[in-house]
């Protein structure tokens, strides 16, 4: 896989403080033999109980090929194949916190230092995930594994908070390792070697050729990024779009880029929640926002589609998504994105049904999306040092984490990106073929 060279500039961030729910940076607790300290505290071995308990932890999560070793270098694996990697606790503090909270202790002990991997981050996590599947149905270890879980609300306030979190950590973080569109869902591949700015702008097109969008036509977006997909429908494809996000920093970058291409007359950007659009669009689209709705607001969001589409429209939705229902583990919906919900193809429909929105075609693209994560996986690696300096190890860690285990979930088939296309029931001008979905404008 070919990985283009980093085109941002790694320097000139400014000094950020964390978010207060965000993981302070501690000393990592390893032991005098891995820091080479005469004056640390001697390591006292583990015990029969404690590797018993890390061996029920193995059997619980399906036996995957992986090692765990011990803070006294005892390595412990339950699988007859050779291991991928290993697993390294480094205190019995961090056992135990792994033990009484799994859920949230894996991701946490790794952010801090205090687990460390030894081999490729993502095949361990893609082999922990694989094996996941053969784990028994039930019983209470399982069941801890999986974390507790209270639903979020998803009010208009609630959803600013979250959207906050996550997507206002700073536009130049962001910039450091994203294309230079500043896409942030999945890029589409026609060919795997391409680079990662060739493949969201094909992303770009072949959601205007799923939509078949036409120069004076008027298109409603809701989630729309640092704005990438909606200057890229009002300069190429002649269309004007109606764009919301309730980050206050990417609506800022997004009308900025619209002015510095004269869009401005093309493009609005609109700091709000997608609940309040209001008017008649010839299409609807919405990238990577159904995650953030939340079931309870699907058909809300399906009754803004109902009001603002015209009979003729097109619509498209775009989002992560799952084979069966499940929510998000516990550390990913606490520490990197709150409230989020990767559907079912089921749930997701939940959108389109009650508003009798026909669907004209689904497309699944799991593996594009492996492929756009190992990009940015790489990407943020070259700048790890640059993002520490701004914020800390620990987030650099952290941000690592997320990546590579989002790059594992969609290896693994946990996670799905779906693309689905609806129509109004009624509507006689649906096209007969696919052939719509190779023909646009040419690229530039």
């Amino acid at each position: 896989m070919q990985i283009d060279s980093l085109q941002q500039d790694q320097t000139g961030l400014p000094a950020r403080k964390l978010p207060n729910n965000w993981l302070s940076a501690r000393k990592s607790p390893v032991t005098a033999k891995a820091t080479g300290d005469s004056q640390a505290p001697e390591v006292k071995p583990s015990t029969r109980f404690e590797r018993y308990l890390v061996e029920r932890l193995l059997k619980a999560g399906g036996n995957p090929r992986v090692r765990v070793v011990l803070w006294d270098g005892v390595a412990i694996s339950t699988s007859p194949l050779p291991a991928v990697g290993d697993v390294e606790i480094r205190s019995r503090a961090t056992l135990y916190r792994l033990i009484l909270d799994p859920a949230l202790a894996f991701g946490d002990s790794f952010s801090d230092g205090s687990i460390e991997i030894a081999g490729s981050l993502v095949d361990v996590l893609t082999e922990v995930f694989a094996a996941r599947k053969n784990s028994p149905p039930s019983g209470a270890l399982t069941r801890l594994l999986a974390g507790w879980r209270r639903p979020r609300s998803h009010s208009i306030s609630d959803s600013r908070d979250c959207i906050h979190h996550h997507y206002d950590i700073g536009n130049d973080f962001y910039r450091l390792w994203l294309d230079e569109r500043m896409q942030y869902s999945c890029a589409y591949f026609p060919e795997p070697q391409v680079t990662l700015e060739q493949a969201q702008l094909a992303k770009l097109d072949h959601v205007c050729r799923k939509l078949q969008l036409q120069p004076g036509q008027t298109v409603l977006e809701a989630g729309c990024g640092w704005g990438g997909l909606a200057i890229r429908m009002a300069e190429r494809w002649g269309a004007r779009v109606k764009a919301f996000s309730l980050s206050h920093e990417q609506v800022e970058l997004a009308r900025e880029l619209a002015r510095q291409k004269g869009l401005t007359g093309q493009v609005e950007f609109v700091e709000d929640d997608y609940r309040n659009a209001a008017g008649t669009y010839d299409a609807f689209v919405s990238v990577g926002m159904l995650e953030h709705v939340g079931l309870e607001n699907y058909r809300e969001l399906g009754r803004v589609i109902d009001r603002c589409l015209a009979p003729h429209g097109r619509g498209l939705l775009h989002s992560i998504g799952r084979n069966a229902p499940q929510p998000f583990d516990l550390w990913t919906a606490t520490r990197i994105f709150p409230g989020a919900y990767a559907p079912s193809l089921r749930e997701m429909l939940g959108v389109l049904e009650p508003w009798r929105l026909s669907v004209l075609d689904v497309e699944n693209l799991r593996l594009h999306y492996a492929l756009t994560l190992k990009h940015w996986l790489a990407r943020f690696d070259r700048v790890a040092d640059a993002v520490g300096q701004v914020f800390d190890d620990t987030f650099v860690r952290m941000w690592r984490l997320y990546l590579a285990a989002s790059v594992a979930a969609f290896q693994a088939g946990g996670l799905q990106l779906f693309q689905v296309v609806f129509a109004r029931e009624t509507d006689q001008l649906i096209p007969l073929t696919r052939d719509h979905l190779y023909r646009g404008p040419a690229e530039c």
